[in-house]
């Protein structure tokens, strides 16, 4: 029996169904060999020549193909149908051969196929080919370059920037795309402007807005109304004339759906739609396309094939009707630049199969199924035809002119199965207008704007309006926006733009820059830490060639050369080479006091920035005598006085001010109590360090305490912590204390080999608990003391990522099973079974828990949870 090789155990159970008994099928789980984490692994004196290793975990599944290979001479590598497919099925070709288990007489052949189907399965069997050197040489060329950049660089970042973890060739540059548009944000200042519409009715009494476009016979641009002043004026310059229709025209227009996914799009897509990472939707689509579900989702094609076409066409017959066929179908360009890795779009195996025909029970693989499937119909549907009427409004002197707009759908042709969705855009104007004729008076409406103007003054809202006497013409005041930060959909779009890294790497580029620390994710934005921002400002310094968009994106096709078969990947490497290692070499010469003197004079305009009241902003505010000056740290970058140690003064790099983090609260006992900030939030802390006292007390701010509420009373209580409740009935002091996971009391009988802890739900109760129950939540912690030490307990149910970040599961808990989501643990309602729980209900759930613990997150509009009906 010939033996076939796939990458996971998954895609051989599937496979091995369709080829049958006459084959074995094996998986190799992944890459076989890697380069070894260690000097020399590629080695550009002997011409780049790369010593790889078989993983730990890799040679009982290397071993297991090599014993089947005993039993049949003939090979058939089976891997997926990319760059690293390819390469995985020549690591196996090397690693067997090397192992003598491909001998001179062993038949050995490379299939590929897009789809795990049968037809497409047993087809590719009929096509038998060799493994594609040029693709296998593209892999290595950029393997090459990922190890000769990290493995140099990174220990020159280990010795100048303490605390940096590592930088990469395509990793550094996803950085900076994050960094430098949060020093935009930063850098931002918001410009006021104002926007006025009117309420009209028509004749027979129906409304419409119209919005103010020319003022004094001039056509206004969106910021020209700039103050409230300007505004008011608009105001009564509407108000005092009489306005009329002057013209209304009526345009068909049509909108055609979007192309089919590709690895891109469909992570850009599943970010808007569901706030899935772009890693995990990979993930579920890896599941999809294993279940033989879904076309390869490793691709830069946007191409169908004739099949699947006629296909989709006949799927929007049968459930649409033959209106939503257009007359001939619909051919999408491949746009890749690397014709090896575009194969055909992301697309449903069997299009006569929606998510609720195939039954899937995980609901991220419904939901994702769902979108392909949705997507692919629409991109071969009828397009949408519409109705765009303009109506113009103006006073007979010219002087003031004001535009309604609006749509009609006259057939929503793909629109009734699927839209794309948007980033960070303004919603477009499509509300439907009454009909309208030209020559009409523009009467004001007797309905009130009073609901719109207050809406937008509402508590809590510095937003400013003003309303007409009439109560129909209102001016609302705006303020210019900074450019948003980025989701990951919103990221890889502007990678995929700059043709930065291929779709393929785009998922574990952006999880790798957040597992370093360089980036945290919130409320699906990403945002530099610390960390982050002086690596960036490292690189850009250093070694801004490497880190430049334009030199990263002409690698990129370079390397595409060389899978075409148009480049010699060793010429391409040995020109990197000989310009990176002279960088390099340069560097690792210089002193970290001139590496912080340069990025001290970089950041100069955001580490320092004016003073209002025009004094040096290089000056400590504590001391008044030293220098503030860039410094590092294991956690990363902050400034600090150059008068260290007679002075300690230290703040964060960013979001702070000139001002500091620092307050004096006052002096107790001849000591004085600062406030200060460090790597876990605010704290307190009682003098400052000397040689005789070189770890002053402090004490950390509870959770719900406002460091800009806190007194010198408030600290000296903390100050004071550990509180002494009093003596135990059986023996020892009982105390309370604030300590890594919230408020506690401790306590240890005479006999107890270490203490005993139970906490407590109120912070105040540190301060307040008296004895009674005191002694009565210990008795309790002893007769329950829980599961701390046991194995963690096995997930009933993995459900994906919340939209904030962080997995959700379901577990089974001491109480019952409960949805865990960070450190949020929500109990499951009475009514709902585990098996039965969605990641919507597992999201509202969590949030509501959150909430109600005063976290960070807010709780979701409350939804019924739907209870699974009986039978």
């Amino acid at each position: 029996m010939p033996v076939v090789v796939v990458e996971s155990p998954a895609k051989a159970k599937t496979i091995n169904k369709y080829l049958g008994p006459d084959y074995t099928v094996l998986a190799s789980y992944g890459h076989v060999r890697d380069l070894p984490p260690k000097d020399g692994s590629v080695d550009p004196d002997q011409e780049f020549s790369m010593k790889w290793e078989v993983g730990n975990d890799s040679r009982k599944h290397v071993k297991a193909i090599a014993d089947a290979l005993k039993d049949d001479n003939a090979l058939i590598l089976a891997t997926d149908p990319d760059r690293e497919g390819e390469a995985i099925s020549w690591h196996l070709q090397e690693a067997l051969t090397k192992r003598r288990s491909i001998k001179k007489d062993t038949a050995v052949s490379r299939v590929t196929f897009n789809a795990i189907t049968k037809d497409a399965v047993t087809q590719a069997m009929q096509n038998p080919r060799e493994v594609d050197m040029p693709l296998v040489e593209a892999y290595l060329a950029r393997r090459a370059l990922d190890y000769l950049v990290g493995f140099n660089l990174s220990p020159v970042l280990w010795r100048k920037l303490p605390g940096a973890k590592s930088a990469g060739r395509v990793q550094s540059v996803c950085l900076r795309l994050i960094v430098e548009r949060e020093m935009e944000i930063e850098a931002f200042k918001p410009v006021e402007y104002w926007s006025v519409k009117a309420l009209f009715e028509t004749p027979r009494g129906q409304t419409y807005e119209a919005r103010l476009v020319t003022l004094a016979g001039r056509k206004l641009d969106k910021h020209d109304l700039a103050n409230s002043t300007q505004a008011e004026l608009a105001v009564q310059a509407i108000t005092s004339r009489a306005l009329s229709v002057t013209s209304v025209e009526a345009k068909p227009a049509a909108r055609n759906p979007s192309a089919p996914f590709m690895t891109s799009t469909l992570q850009q897509e599943a970010s808007r739609k569901f706030g899935m990472g772009a890693r995990h939707a990979m993930q579920v689509a890896q599941r999809l396309y294993e279940a033989g579900h879904i076309t390869y989702m490793r691709t830069d094609g946007i191409d169908m094939a004739p099949e699947a076409v006629a296909a989709t066409r006949d799927a929007i017959k049968d459930r649409f009707g033959a209106e939503y066929v257009p007359d001939s179908p619909r051919m999408y360009k491949n746009k890749a630049k690397n014709a090896q890795e575009a194969h055909e779009c992301i697309r449903p195996t069997d299009m006569t199969k929606n998510a609720s025909t195939l039954k899937l029970s995980d609901e991220d693989q419904r939901k994702l199924y769902d979108l392909i499937w949705k997507r692919t119909i629409a991109c071969q549907m009828a397009a949408a035809r519409l109705e765009r009427t303009t109506v113009e409004i103006g006073s007979d002197d010219g002087q003031v002119g004001l535009r309604a707009t609006g749509q009609v759908v006259l057939f929503d042709g793909f629109m009734r199965v699927y839209e794309e969705g948007r980033d960070d855009v303004e919603d477009e104007d499509d509300k439907r207008l009454p009909q309208i004729m030209q020559g009409d008076p523009a009467r004001f409406s007797k309905t009130s704007l009073k609901d719109q103007h207050d809406k937008a003054t509402a508590d809590g809202s510095d937003k400013k309006a003003i309303l007409s006497d009439n109560q129909a013409v209102l001016a609302l005041q705006h303020h210019t926006q900074p450019p948003p930060r980025y989701t990951e959909a919103t990221l890889v779009k502007r990678m995929e733009e700059l043709g930065i890294g291929r779709p393929s790497t785009y998922a574990s580029i952006v999880t790798t820059i957040q597992d370093r620390g360089y980036v945290r994710k919130d409320k699906n934005r990403l945002i530099p830490e610390e960390k982050g921002r002086i690596v960036t400002i490292f690189l850009l310094n250093f070694f801004r060639q490497y880190v430049g968009y334009e030199f990263t994106a002409n690698l990129e096709e370079q390397l595409d050369e060389v899978s075409a078969g148009g480049r010699d990947y060793k010429d391409l490497l040995g020109k990197f080479w000989r310009d990176f290692s002279a960088a390099i070499g340069e560097t690792s010469e210089l002193r970290i006091s001139e590496v912080l003197d340069k990025l001290d004079e970089a950041l100069a305009p955001q580490l320092y920035p004016p003073r209002e009241d025009g004094s040096d902003p290089r000056i400590c505010p504590k001391c008044g005598v030293g220098q503030l000056h860039l410094k590092t740290s294991r956690t990363g970058g902050f400034v600090g006085c150059g008068n260290y140690p007679e002075c300690t003064y230290t703040r964060p790099i960013a979001g702070e001010g000139a001002e500091g983090d620092e307050r004096l609260l006052g002096e107790d006992a001849g000591d004085e109590i600062w406030l200060k900030s460090g790597r876990f939030g605010p704290y307190v802390q009682r003098g400052e360090p000397s040689p005789e006292n070189k770890k002053p007390p402090r004490a950390s701010l509870p959770r719900g305490w406002s460091k800009d509420d806190l007194d010198l009373e408030k600290a000296l209580t903390l100050l004071s912590l550990p509180r002494q409740i009093g003596e135990h009935p059986e023996g020892g002091m009982i105390s309370a204390n604030f300590g890594r996971f919230g408020p506690y009391l401790m306590h240890q009988l005479p006999d107890e080999a270490k203490p005993v802890y139970a906490n407590l739900k109120d912070p105040n109760d540190v301060f307040e608990i008296g004895m009674n129950r005191a002694v009565e939540l210990l008795a309790e912690k002893r007769a329950n003391p829980g599961r701390r030490g046991q194995a963690a307990a096995k997930p009933l149910k993995e459900l994906g990522e919340h939209p904030d970040g962080g997995t959700i599961q379901v577990l089974d808990g001491r109480y019952g099973p409960y949805v865990k989501w960070e450190k949020v643990n929500a109990t499951l309602p009475k009514d709902i079974k585990p098996e039965d729980v969605t990641l919507e209900m597992a999201v509202e759930l969590a949030n509501e828990k959150a909430a109600k613990k005063g976290g960070r997150k807010k709780a979701a509009p409350k939804k019924k949870v739907a209870k699974k009906k009986a039978g």
